[in-house]
């Protein structure tokens, strides 16, 4: 009986010793706190025009050439509420005088967003390129029709005017535009709008030899968002082609400039980001429907108020703001090719970051983190730097039926008035799950995310 009450004894002293032991041995790592810095640069490419093509061979003929009396070149677009249709074609037998609207286009949408369909002759001018010295149509030496090669002209270092406004070199009675030139614009289905330029069947250039036919020359056309794409009024030629097709009616060289400068443009939209607890889920759930919380104000409109109000109660939020200013800039707005949006904040061990910000161009698509957001520490406590361009994805926010990038008619560029599209009911998921049949660019072509600790 003693020896079993010693044996006892021992062991109990034996445990104690065994977890005095184990506390002197386990290492708790504390809590640690750091500074980080956000950057979001946008790196995609700034395109200059929606569309563009070359118009060569007229209707009915299986050659490009010229458009003489009684044809006309035509052509299909696609495009949006804010978009406009410039472009180029030589009046020939000239020096260097072209058709052309002004610098502001002429729009494909009516003032209430309906597109147009009818005769758009008024819109278009009679230009004088500026770059070589004009001779009598149809009977100097260097007109297109009497030169003995292309660009064989006096240079004339001028700038681009109306003819109506030139008063240097040889001194014309043109006739009007609508005695020359038909242009009308027919909207055909949905975005899609067919284009016809014809050269009257009476157009003629009433000589010192007698008359002349009026030919037009093969040219350009671009849809476009801003003003003054292929030249601007009161000032030199451009340089990437005009003169080409103003002198000689050559299309070739601004086909290729503009062909190299047409595509969508993707800005980022003003967002929202949250220091929150991990494993939360502070912004959206994925596969789950959005939590009307005001994230799809984002994604519609890249309006971040809605969110910005709700922004304490979102599930394990520590922190956060809106980031809406690029880097230099003055005022809030969005993050176009070229700029930087950045934020700031202080976190520690088990905190993640979780932000938003619309794909610009589009109905409701979002740049974001995964649903619990990016863990801001390693498991031994190293605070995270470096590129963290992967860990952001886009996904949908299944609030908008999506249309056309840049084209649709409620995509975010075009929408008459915000929150304007077909509402949907589908769940805030991946976009690659997505399949719409519309052309998305790569989080990586667009945005580069980087995270810095301080």
């Amino acid at each position: 009986m003693k020896n079993f009450k010693f044996i006892t004894l021992l062991s109990v002293i034996t445990l104690f010793a065994s977890c005095d032991n184990d506390d002197d041995n386990t290492t708790v790592n504390p809590s640690v706190t750091s500074n980080f810095s956000v950057s979001i640069e946008n790196i995609g490419t700034a395109y200059s025009f929606i569309g563009s093509g070359i118009f060569n061979t007229p209707v009915g003929d299986t050659e490009p050439g010229p458009a003489t009396p009684g044809k006309r070149y035509e052509f299909t677009v696609d495009a949006g509420r804010s978009q406009k249709l410039s472009f180029v074609t030589m009046l020939a037998a000239t020096n260097d005088l072209f058709f052309a609207p002004d610098g502001n286009g002429i729009a494909f949408y009516d003032d209430n967003g309906d597109p147009i369909s009818g005769d758009v002759t008024d819109q278009v001018y009679l230009w004088d390129a500026g770059t070589e010295v004009n001779e009598e149509p149809a009977v100097g030496p260097n007109t297109v029709g009497m030169q003995s090669g292309p660009d064989t002209g006096e240079v004339e270092n001028g700038n681009v005017l109306k003819i109506a406004d030139v008063t240097n070199g040889f001194i014309f009675d043109y006739p009007e535009v609508n005695e020359l030139i038909s242009v009308s614009i027919t909207h055909t289905e949905g975005t899609m709008f067919t284009v016809s330029i014809e050269d009257l069947a009476t157009a003629s250039l009433d000589t010192s030899a007698g008359m002349s036919v009026a030919p037009l020359s093969p040219g350009v056309y671009v849809v476009h968002g801003g003003t003054n794409p292929l030249f601007t009024e009161g000032e030199p030629d451009y340089g990437q082609g005009v003169e080409d097709i103003a002198e000689d009616g050559n299309a070739a060289p601004l086909g290729e400039y503009t062909a190299d400068n047409t595509g969508v443009t993707f800005p980022s939209s003003p967002g929202i980001f949250v220091v929150h607890d991990e494993n939360t889920m502070p912004l959206f759930t994925s596969g789950s429907a959005d939590y009307d919380l005001g994230l799809e104000h984002i994604a519609e409109d890249g309006n971040t108020a809605v969110l910005a109000e709700n922004l304490s109660g979102l599930e394990g939020q520590i922190s956060g703001n809106v980031f809406n200013t690029v880097v230099g800039g003055s005022a809030p707005g969005p993050l176009l090719p070229g700029n930087t949006y950045t934020f700031s904040f202080t976190a520690e061990t088990g905190n993640s970051l979780s932000f938003a910000s619309m794909l610009a161009a589009t109905n409701d698509v979002l740049f974001t983190t995964q649903d619990t957001g990016i863990e801001l520490f390693s498991a031994d406590g190293t605070p995270l730097s470096g590129d963290i361009t992967s860990m952001v994805y886009l996904f949908d926010a299944g609030t908008e039926v999506n249309e056309q990038p840049a084209i649709g008619p409620n995509t975010v560029t075009n929408q008459l008035d915000a929150d304007t599209g077909i509402d949907e009911t589908e769940p805030v998921q991946l976009l690659s799950n997505v399949n719409d049949g519309y052309d998305y660019p790569s989080v990586n072509t667009v945005l580069r995310i980087t995270i810095t600790a301080n």
